[in-house]
């Protein structure tokens, strides 16, 4: 039996946003002061790449249901 479209989503999705989770956390070992040296430049720039992934996520997501609505305000 194939799977679904929806079950092959949820396969995928787990998976992959749990190693997305795994690699986030290990960013986040880099943060321990007593092994790492870093400048908050580093940091800045680490977390706006981040930040900015996030987002282009976001408007995968949403950039399908906004391109259904379309209105003029009166």
């Amino acid at each position: 039996m194939t799977e679904t479209k929806e079950e092959k989503f949820i396969r995928l999705a787990e998976k992959r946003t749990n190693e997305a989770i795994k690699k986030i956390r290990l960013i986040g070992n880099l943060s321990n002061k007593n092994n790492y040296e870093y400048s908050e430049e580093q940091v800045t720039t680490i977390i706006k790449a981040l930040e900015t992934e996030i987002r282009k996520v976001k408007n995968a997501y949403q950039k399908e249901s906004e391109e259904k609505i379309f209105k003029l305000k009166r």
